[in-house]
């Protein structure tokens, strides 16, 4: 068994500050020698790989020596382009290729960059597959000899990477539907798909009015997005549009917006489309898959109609572990990442977006209303503390103190979570209880306990 403790691997692939360590030319060579060999052992043909990123000016640095090592290993480079992280899952698939790679920070400023890996099954890798990526790109000699002369692999473009993608997330909308006369505000959030995104609504013929799809390199989720719906919210409403559709920087993630302009976050999108499911017998095994962080209305909402709801650490390739583990089809985050694994092997704000268009046509409902009916909201309050030292939970003695106190206050009724976000220096608190109020002034003092413990 491979050792899963892993340094350059977090819940999201790696991820840090560009040209920076470990966003750095040489780590970036490193790993792609590392994943060529991966992807390569046992095969009789040289390893193909895709690559696509976002918009960043750092992703040209990452994908050259990414390439480069690469076609050191022999291997052979199809270059995307900027292109959602759904739409590398899916070419890596279509196009037989034996491995992924996309170079992205998703949601982070434009400073960040990150890298993150996808078999040849067009899932991300496992803990431990990371893990020994990690081990080959520290100990270079387990690679075996240089390739020289002919053996040294190509890199070249892969033509239409995005007309692929588009007419992919196109086929996933039912045929028999079209978008004629639906109004649709895209926030493309200058990411990777300021493109394809608004293609794809088109060509299903809705009338689409964009933001964010004029990419300068550095101006990535900058006050528009899923991070910052804010521009999307007003301009549905100054649009009259039926729907609002934000994105974030690489497209796996989406939060919607209904006719009035309120979001409509992961976790209703999660119980309309379940509900919706279990209606039509489509939802397998009744169950839902989620983090720790969806809100608690969502499994009530569920547990009412004979479903169940089982949760996840953060992070939306936990959840699809959990579904293809237990054989589920419908999971997803409240932050956005929204995974139909009949569709897509991973997050994908698009086919996100068109699930919902087709539950409002279908039932002829605008989508506050049908977000309404989904499920009711238990109050929840985060809280981000930025702390110095990242100390082991188990040994912050004041903090375990105020959790075990308020959870005992709030009993069955609410809920208390405290963790360490996988991808920043921040303490993440989470509660949810019937009085906000009240869950507020516990997040306080549990945010106080964690800054004496360090």
């Amino acid at each position: 068994m491979v050792d899963t403790v892993r340094a350059l691997f977090g819940t999201d692939g790696i991820r840090g500050v560009a040209n920076e360590p470990p966003i750095t030319p040489e780590v970036a060579l490193a790993l792609g020698r590392a994943v060529a060999f991966v992807a390569g052992r046992g095969k009789k043909h040289a390893p193909r790989i895709i690559i696509g990123k976002d918009t960043r000016r750092s992703g040209y640095m990452i994908e050259t020596a990414i390439a480069s090592g690469i076609c050191s290993m022999g291997g052979r480079v199809l270059l995307c382009g900027p292109v959602p992280t759904p739409a590398v899952a899916h070419l890596t698939v279509s196009m037989r290729a034996d491995a992924g790679i996309v170079i992205s920070a998703s949601h982070n400023p434009f400073a960040d960059n990150g890298i993150k890996v996808f078999g040849g099954d067009g899932f991300k890798l496992p803990d431990d597959a990371e893990a020994e990526i990690e081990g080959l790109m520290a100990d270079v000699h387990r690679l075996g000899e240089a390739r020289t002369g002919a053996a040294i692999g190509r890199a070249e473009k892969l033509e239409d990477a995005r007309g692929r993608y588009v007419a992919f997330a196109k086929s996933t909308f039912p045929r028999d539907l079209v978008l004629d006369g639906v109004r649709v505000v895209v926030d493309a959030a200058h990411g990777a798909a300021y493109r394809v995104a608004p293609l794809v609504f088109q060509e299903l013929g809705a009338k689409v009015f964009t933001i964010g799809v004029k990419p300068s390199g550095t101006n990535i989720n900058r006050d528009v997005g899923a991070m910052h719906p804010e521009q999307a919210r007003e301009e549905v409403r100054r649009r009259g549009a039926h729907i609002g559709i934000a994105l974030d920087g690489d497209a796996d993630r989406v939060i919607v917006i209904d006719e009035k302009g309120q979001i409509v976050d992961g976790d209703a999108v999660m119980a309309m489309c379940a509900l919706r499911m279990l209606r039509d017998q489509e939802l397998r095994q009744k169950t839902v898959v989620a983090t720790v962080m969806s809100n608690l209305g969502l499994e009530r909402a569920l547990r009412a109609q004979g479903a169940k709801l089982v949760r996840t650490p953060v992070g939306d390739r936990y959840v699809v572990e959990a579904m293809r583990a237990g054989g589920y089809n419908l999971g997803g985050e409240q932050s956005g990442h929204l995974v139909f694994l009949d569709h897509a092997s991973t997050g994908d704000g698009v086919i996100g977006g068109l699930q919902v268009l087709a539950l409002m046509i279908r039932t002829g409902r605008p989508l506050s209303e049908l977000a309404r009916t989904a499920m009711q909201r238990v109050p929840q309050v985060l809280e981000n503390v930025l702390l110095k030292v990242r100390r082991p939970l188990a040994e912050m003695n004041q903090l375990a103190k105020v959790q075990a106190r308020v959870e005992a206050a709030l009993g069955q009724e609410g809920r208390v979570l405290v963790r360490w976000s996988g991808t920043e220096p921040k303490l993440r608190i989470m509660l949810e209880g019937p009085d906000e109020g009240v869950i507020r002034v516990y997040a306080h003092e549990l945010a106080e306990a964690a800054r004496a413990d360090a």
